[in-house]
């Protein structure tokens, strides 16, 4: 099976007497180590898809295993624990703990794991350093660009070893230059970490990093083509 395997998924919304789906009958791999690209324009459908993959939401209708995981039937306490264990989660506002720093903000996933403090401060560091911050483990994130803050929230998002990683907008926040640097992070995560990745984007020059791009439209999945 499949690392991602979501068949028929159907998400309906009511609004008073009418109703809507946001999600039509989309069905769509990933296999293990991909790097997927989500595109579509705004009410395509890609967020939707994006919370479901990410457990926050359940379609209305189909099927979503995780790692062999029936996430469908899950409980709230059990699709936490899944989230923590199976998912890294990469926003585009960073979502990053200002007054805690960059190492703290690192641990946090961890500590949620349960994992002793010395663990979790060995681990945080190397999360950091692969991310190119060693140093700046002390940082708060006023003190750093905008760059740098994406990094700790990538370096958040690999420190509990999760098999997939979601990236919703990664770069929706940081000029050119710095989009790519972030963008070579991710490209390193997937080639050397072997880390599966799927990320939401609306530029194509960022999708183009990516392996596979996927696009959405209506609610439906409209392409799905092999980049490289």
């Amino acid at each position: 099976m499949s690392l991602i395997e979501v068949k028929h998924a159907i998400k309906t919304y009511s609004t008073g007497d009418s109703a809507f789906n946001a999600l039509n009958d989309v069905s769509l791999s990933v296999e293990d180590g991909e790097f997927v690209a989500i595109m579509g324009t705004s009410g395509s459908g890609k967020s939707t898809f994006m919370n479901m993959l990410g457990c926050l939401d359940k379609p209305t209708s189909g099927e979503y295993f995780l790692d062999g995981i029936d996430v469908i039937n899950l409980d709230t306490d059990s699709l936490a624990q899944i989230r923590n264990l199976k998912l890294g989660f990469v926003f585009q506002g960073f979502n990053l703990i200002s007054r805690t720093s960059a190492l703290e903000n690192v641990e946090l996933p961890m500590i949620y794991k349960g994992i002793a403090h010395e663990e979790r401060i060995a681990r945080a560091r190397e999360a950091l350093k692969t991310v190119g911050l060693e140093g700046r483990e002390e940082h708060l994130p006023n003190q750093l660009s905008g760059g740098q803050q994406q990094r700790v929230a990538i370096a958040r998002a690999i420190v509990n070893d999760a098999p997939v990683i979601l990236a919703d907008e990664p770069t929706g926040n940081l000029d050119s230059k710095t989009s790519y640097e972030v963008m070579d992070f991710f490209v390193k995560l997937n080639d050397v970490y072997k880390k599966t990745i799927v990320l939401v984007t609306h530029e194509p020059d960022i999708a183009a990093y990516c392996k596979r791009t996927v696009r959405f439209k209506d609610g439906n999945i409209i392409s799905d083509e092999v980049n490289r």
